[in-house]
């Protein structure tokens, strides 16, 4: 289908390379695209974080959130490529993964655009604290310190 950009930072301008499994990505490897699939640590990634340009991460059903944490520990960690959420995404996700980091997503079914766009300006408020948009927590506005 081909990435949808969720996120204002601005992208890599040459088209992605085919993706290197986590797993197989070492040291060595002079791959620009790592795919990280569930159960699999994206700390593993983190010593070669300089030499990769995209991450792809896969959803491969809509109920396994853990490539959620894998694109917020890269952020954190400081990676400045574009991740990437690939597989079966829904609309309701898409909020959550921009908060998490993600830049783009590329689902197995078609979203549209429209759908996109409204549900990223849906919610002015969080509950959750993240390094990744600066937006602070609803708590925290209720309760200064």
């Amino acid at each position: 289908m081909g990435d949808v950009r969720i996120s204002g930072r601005p992208t890599l301008q040459r088209k992605a390379a085919p993706a290197v499994a986590a797993a197989c990505f070492s040291e060595g490897s002079n791959a620009a695209t790592v795919r990280v699939e569930p159960g699999e640590d994206a700390r593993a990634l983190l010593p070669q974080l300089e030499q990769i340009e995209r991450i792809e991460i896969s959803f491969p059903v809509w109920t396994d959130g853990r490539g959620y944490s894998s694109a917020r520990i890269l952020r954190e960690a400081g990676f400045e490529g574009d991740i990437v959420a690939v597989g079966d995404i829904a609309p309701d996700m898409i909020g959550h993964l921009q908060r998490c980091g993600f830049d783009a997503f590329d689902a197995n079914k078609p979203i549209d655009p429209e759908t996109v766009k409204a549900t990223l300006e849906r919610w002015d408020n969080v509950y959750q604290a993240t390094v990744v948009d600066g937006r602070q927590a609803i708590w925290a506005k209720r309760h200064p310190a």
